[in-house]
């Protein structure tokens, strides 16, 4: 017994409009319903500081050290690579500075030695500020 053979087969139907009408009267129910809160700013009356103005920054002398050995002090190359040779050049380097910071620049393959000489160079001079210029990888 086939019931079914008079009728067509319909596709389903969904009906949005009433979903849209309740979509819209949750919109103005929650826009009504909602507080708006006003944030009112917070007045801050900030110390004040009588501080004295910030020393000049220290005098920097740069020190080069390149791969085979030779030391260049400020961009001058020195003769003789001695610790007292090195000492005395960066005394007139510095000049009539108090406390210079002693900058440095080390290539990757220059022999631990004569960093060292330089350090020791810095320290005989009365500088024990001493600083090392690297770079970031790339």
């Amino acid at each position: 017994m086939n019931f079914r053979r008079g009728r067509g087969t319909d596709a389903p139907e969904i009906n949005l409009i009433p979903l849209i009408d309740v979509l819209l009267v949750i919109i103005i129910f929650l826009m009504l319903t909602t507080t708006y809160a006003k944030f009112s700013g917070l007045e801050i009356n900030l110390p004040t500081a009588d501080a004295n103005k910030q020393p000049d920054p220290p005098s920097e002398v740069n020190v080069a050290v390149t791969a085979n050995g030779q030391v260049l002090v400020n961009k001058a190359p020195l003769t003789t690579v001695t610790v007292a040779a090195i000492s005395e050049a960066l005394r007139r380097a510095a000049g009539d500075a108090k406390e210079p910071v002693i900058v440095i620049n080390a290539d990757a393959k220059a022999t631990h030695q004569s960093v060292v000489d330089v350090m020791q160079a810095a320290q005989t001079a009365g500088y024990p500020r001493i600083s090392f210029a690297t770079q970031s990888p790339h």
